[in-house]
C-alpha cells in the first residue's frame, strides 16, 4: 500500500536533509503501573528493567530533601512508610480543587491547598508538589529505563491517554513529559492504541470495540477499520472508574472489619494507605483463587480478613455494571448494535478481574480478544504510532474529540461549538453579536461538557476580545473559531467582522501550570540534573541498606538461639554501622558497609538453612528419604 500523505502543522514541515533515524518510544502512563516500549522496522519490543518485567510500578516515594524514587523500590516503602509515598497520581491530573473535594475519603492524600483555588498540591515528607510533578518523575524514569535499553538519549515520544479525559488531563500529561526532557509527538486515546497493537489493520476489518478498564480510568470506544485508516465513531467512559475503585471498596469491607474488632472509632491516613495495598493484593489473589485471608499491620496493631471471589464480586459488581451501562451508551452513539462487533479487545489490568471478563462477554456475546499481555498492549501500540510518526507509516489514526466544547451565552447558558465524537482534528466557527447598545468589548468563556449550564461544566478559559465598534445590540458579528489538534488539545479565537480586530488564547486550565512555572521547573531540572540523580542514587542506597537490615532484624528475633553471644555482638555492630551510614550522604560507604553486613551474617544464614534442612527431615523414617533419593 502507498504511503499516506503526512500532514504537518504549519512551519513545523521537515527540511528535505533532516534525519528519521532517532528513535521515538512510547510510553503507557497508566494508574497503577506504567509500560514503555520502542519499534523498528514495524516490530515492538516493550523494554524492561534488570529484574526481567516490564511494569514500572506508577508509585513515586519521596525523601525530605525532594529526592524521589519510582517503581518497585517506592512500592516496597508503601508499607513501611506511607506518608512518604505517591501512587495512583494519574487520577489527580488536571483535576482542580474543586474536583478533589469531590473525592474526599477515596484518595490517601494530605491536600495542601484544600481552601483556595486552583491546582491541586500535595504535601509529601515536607515537599509541596503538583500531579503534573509527580508524573514527570514517573515519565523520566520510564526515560531512563528507555536510554539504558537503546543506549541512547530518547528525547521525544507518544504518549498515551484515556480516551475520556478532558482538555484539563491532556495538557497536564504534556506538561509533565516536557518536565520530564520529552518531546509528546502525539497524545494517543489507549483504546486506540490498543487497536494499533493488535494489527487491526493488517487485513482487518470492520467495527471493532475496545474495552479498556485501567487503575483510576475506563474508557470504551468503538472504531472502523478500513483499508489502514482507524477512525473512532464513539467513545465514551469515566476518568474516575478503574481497578482503584474495586480496591477502595474492598479496602473499606476490611476497615469496617478492623475498626470493629479494634474497636476503632476511625482511622488514620496510614491506616488507610496500608489497607488499599492489602486490598489490592487481596483483589489479585482473588483473579485466580477462591477465598483467601489477609493481614493490616498498622498504627501498632494487627487485624486479620477473609474474602471470598463471590463476596469480592458483590462489592464491585456495581462498578463493572456502570461499565457495561456505558458500553450500551456507546453503541447508542455510534448506532450500532452488539451484532455488528467483530471483535472486542480488552486493555488494562483490571480487566483480568473473572467479574469483568464474563460481564463483558456476556453483554457483546462474544469471547474478548486478550491475547496480548492487556498491561503491555496499550504501550506497543503507542510505540507503533511513533514509529509512524518519525519513520512514515501506511496506518491514518482519526481519533475524536470525547466532551463537547462551547461558549457560555447569556444567562449562563451552554452554546455548543465542537459536538462530542466529532472527529480531530478539526476546526470549527460560529457567530455571535453584542447584546447591548454600544458595546465595546466581549468575554469570551469556553466550557466542556455535556450540560446545558455553564455551571454544570468544566471551566477551561476565559478571555476579553476588545476595540469592538460601538454599534446598537446585535449588529456586530463577532465570530468564534475553535481548533482542536491531533492531541485533542484547544485554541480558541475570535475577531469582529468590520473592523479585523481579533484575539485568541490557548487554552491551559486554570488549574495546569503556568508558563512561569513551566519554565521554572525546566530551568531548575537542567540546573540539579547532576544533583537530583545523586540524590536518587543515594535514597535508593538507603533503601536497599534498610530493607538488608529490616530482614537481618527479623532472623535474629526468629532464630537469635542460633548464634553465641560473640557473633550476635558482631552483627549487631555491623549493623549500628550500617545505620550510622545511612544517617549521612555517602552512596558508597552505605553499598559498602551493606555488603559488609551480608558479609558478617552468612554463617548465620548458613546455620538457619541448615536448620531448616533439619526440620524438615526431623522424625522422617529412613526408608522414605531413601526412595525420595531414587
Amino acid at each position: 500500500m502507498a504511503t499516506l500523505l503526512q500532514i504537518h502543522e504549519p512551519g513545523e514541515t521537515p527540511q528535505p536533509h533532516e534525519s528519521k533515524s532517532e528513535l521515538a518510544i512510547g510510553i503507557d502512563l497508566g494508574t497503577t503501573n506504567s509500560v514503555v516500549a520502542v519499534s523498528r522496522d514495524n516490530k515492538p519490543d516493550v523494554l524492561k528493567g534488570d529484574d526481567g518485567t516490564a511494569l514500572v510500578p506508577s508509585i513515586v516515594a519521596y525523601a525530605p530533601d525532594g529526592s524521589a524514587i519510582v517503581g518497585v523500590l517506592a512500592k516496597g516503602l508503601l508499607l513501611s512508610r506511607p506518608g512518604a509515598v505517591v501512587s495512583s497520581i494519574k487520577r489527580l491530573m488536571g483535576r482542580g480543587v474543586e474536583d478533589i473535594k469531590s473525592l474526599a475519603g477515596q484518595l490517601p492524600y494530605e491536600i495542601e491547598n484544600e481552601n483556595t483555588q486552583g491546582m491541586v498540591r500535595l504535601r509529601v515528607q515536607g515537599n509541596s508538589l503538583t500531579p503534573v510533578e509527580i508524573s514527570a518523575d514517573i515519565l523520566k524514569a520510564l526515560k531512563e529505563r528507555a536510554d539504558e535499553n537503546l543506549g541512547e538519549s530518547v528525547t521525544k515520544a507518544v504518549i498515551t491517554v484515556p480516551a475520556y479525559f478532558d482538555d484539563a488531563g491532556r495538557v497536564a500529561t504534556k506538561d509533565a513529559a516536557r518536565l520530564a526532557g520529552l518531546e509528546v509527538l502525539r497524545l494517543v486515546a489507549e483504546p486506540t492504541a490498543a487497536a494499533l497493537a493488535y494489527g487491526l489493520d493488517a487485513g482487518a476489518e470492520g467495527l471493532y470495540a475496545v474495552f479498556d478498564l485501567g487503575g483510576g480510568t475506563f474508557d470504551v470506544s468503538l472504531l472502523r477499520m478500513q483499508k489502514g485508516v482507524f477512525q473512532v465513531l464513539a467513545t465514551g467512559g469515566d476518568a474516575a472508574l478503574g481497578g482503584d475503585d474495586f480496591d477502595h471498596a474492598v479496602a473499606e469491607y476490611f476497615l469496617g472489619q478492623r475498626t470493629e474488632k479494634l474497636h476503632e472509632k476511625s482511622f488514620s491516613a496510614d491506616e488507610a494507605k496500608v489497607a488499599l495495598m492489602t486490598a489490592r493484593i487481596a483483589k489479585e489473589c482473588l483473579t485466580s483463587e477462591e477465598s483467601g485471608e489477609w493481614v493490616i499491620e498498622a498504627g501498632g496493631e494487627t487485624s486479620r480478613h477473609s474474602l471470598s471471589r463471590d463476596e469480592l464480586e458483590q462489592l464491585i459488581g456495581p462498578m463493572v455494571g456502570k461499565a457495561i451501562k456505558i458500553c450500551s451508551n456507546v453503541l447508542d452513539d455510534g448506532g450500532v448494535s452488539t451484532d455488528e462487533i467483530k471483535g472486542v479487545v480488552l486493555v488494562g489490568g483490571s480487566t483480568r478481574v473473572p467479574l469483568v471478563r464474563k460481564r463483558v462477554g456476556e453483554f457483546f456475546g462474544r469471547e474478548p480478544l486478550a491475547d496480548i499481555d492487556p498491561d503491555e498492549v496499550v504501550a506497543i501500540g503507542a510505540a507503533l504510532q511513533a514509529e509512524a510518526l518519525t519513520q512514515g507509516s501506511d496506518t491514518l489514526l482519526l481519533d475524536v474529540i470525547p466532551l463537547s466544547l462551547g461558549l457560555e451565552t447569556m444567562g449562563g447558558l451552554v452554546e455548543k461549538v465542537v459536538h462530542r465524537n466529532t472527529t480531530i482534528p478539526v476546526a470549527k466557527a460560529q457567530e455571535f453579536t453584542t447584546f447591548q447598545d454600544g458595546q465595546t468589548a466581549m468575554s469570551i468563556h469556553v466550557v466542556q461538557g455535556e450540560r446545558e449550564m455553564v455551571d454544570q461544566n468544566r471551566s477551561l478559559a476565559r478571555f476579553n476580545l476588545t476595540g469592538i465598534p460601538p454599534m446598537t445590540a446585535g449588529a456586530a458579528r463577532i465570530r468564534v473559531t475553535f481548533q482542536v489538534d491531533a492531541d485533542g488539545l484547544l485554541t480558541v479565537s475570535a475577531n469582529e467582522d468590520s473592523t479585523g480586530i481579533e484575539s485568541q488564547v490557548e487554552v491551559k486550565p486554570s488549574y495546569g501550570l503556568s508558563d512561569e512555572e513551566m519554565a521554572t521547573m525546566l530551568r531548575a531540572s537542567m540546573e540539579h540534573a547532576k544533583d537530583d540523580m545523586e540524590l536518587r542514587l543515594l535514597t535508593e542506597a538507603r533503601v536497599e541498606a534498610e530493607r538488608a537490615m529490616n530482614a537481618v532484624e527479623a532472623a535474629l528475633k526468629a532464630d537469635c538461639s542460633l548464634l553465641d553471644e560473640g557473633e550476635r555482638a558482631a552483627i549487631g555492630r555491623q549493623i549500628d554501622v550500617v545505620m550510622a551510614a545511612c544517617r549521612g550522604s555517602e552512596r558508597d560507604l552505605i553499598n559498602a558497609e551493606a555488603e559488609n553486613l551480608d558479609t558478617v551474617t552468612r554463617p548465620f544464614a548458613e546455620k538457619r538453612m541448615d536448620k531448616g534442612i533439619n526440620d524438615a527431615l526431623k522424625g522422617a523414617p529412613v526408608s522414605k528419604l531413601e526412595s525420595k533419593a531414587d
